[in-house]
This record gives C-alpha cells, structure tokens and sequence, in this order.
C-alpha cells in the first residue's frame, strides 16, 4: 500500500492561449483537434507534476464540446487529479473562453484523462494516494468511482454480446438503419 499522499491542490495546472486564425476549422470556429491538443498537454502536465513521473496517456474518457470557442478568445484551462489508482490518474479538465473585450467568459468544455504514470524503464510506476480537503474533490473522486464501474460493465457486455443474433437483428427496426446482408 502507498504511503505517500498529495493533495489535489499539488495537481492544479492553468494554461491559457489566445486563439489565432490558424486555429480554425472550415466554419471559423476553433478546431476541436486543436483544444483535444491542448487538453492532453495540460493532462500530461497535471498528471506528472502529481507523479513525479512522466506520463502517457491511457484514454480520453469524457469530451463534452458545449460551446463554440471564437478566434480571438482567450481560452484558459484548469486541471486537477480527482482519481488516483495504482499507476493511474484520473484528470478532470475545465476549458473556459473569454472576450477579452467584454471579459465575458463561458464554459466551453469539460474533459476527463486517465493518464498513467511510467518509470525510467517504461514500466507503469506507482502514484501518490490523493488528499481530498472538501467536498467538491470528494464528489469528483466519487464521480470518477462511478464512471469506472460503468466503463468495466460496459467492457462485460461487450464481451458477452450476440450482435449477430436473430432477436438483435430484428431489434434494429427500431433504428435509422437498413439491414442487407450478404
């Protein structure tokens, strides 16, 4: 069992960027492969300041795009450790917008990274245990919990699925598809 725990407080990265022309995508707005590269920079980050060690990136767990971010805006993104496992973290990540005319900020995405930590060697290296110090990180570690627990069943059912079956090809007459095999 690790004896060695941080707070989430020792995790929190902020990075901001001004949003140029050579962001956009072919309807003016920011690329969303562009914020997806930024959002992995800042999780690398977050996860190996907490770590200690270097960090790769295990799954992009949660994009939400929820609003358009507009060139010219300053985008600003917080990230914070709110799941520790063995070797892993868990990084939630805030994306926020603002007109830097109006000072209007809007919340334009929130993401989620597992990251795991690796030693010299390549080898998956263990992490601290997580402080949580209110009850904002504890409702985000239990969110984490729960987002696990749904991921492995949804990794069962997969595994035991028939998609091929009669009943499951019947079923899809409920849906905007067609059917043809060959």
């Amino acid at each position: 069992m690790n004896t060695t725990f941080k707070t989430v407080s020792s995790s929190h990265i902020t990075i901001s960027e001004l949003m140029l022309p050579s962001h956009t995508n072919f309807s003016g707005k920011i690329h969303g492969g562009y914020i997806l590269s930024l959002l992995d920079q800042i999780a690398f980050a977050c996860a190996s300041r907490f770590s200690g060690n270097y960090c790769v990136t295990a799954s992009v767990d949660t994009v939400n795009f929820l609003k358009p971010i507009e060139v010219g805006e300053l985008v600003t993104m917080k990230a914070s450790v709110n799941y520790v496992g063995t070797s892993s973290m868990i990084i939630g990540i805030r994306v926020e917008a603002e007109n830097i005319q109006t000072g209007v900020i809007k919340h334009c995405n929130s993401s989620y990274f597992t990251m795991v930590s690796k030693d010299k060697e390549g080898k998956n290296a263990p992490v601290p245990g997580l402080i949580l110090t209110n009850l904002k990180e504890v409702s985000r570690f239990q969110n984490c919990v729960k987002q696990i627990a749904l991921k492995k069943e949804r990794e069962y059912q997969k595994s035991i699925s028939t998609f091929g079956s009669i009943e499951n090809i019947l079923s899809l007459n409920q849906y905007n598809v067609k059917v043809e095999l060959q």
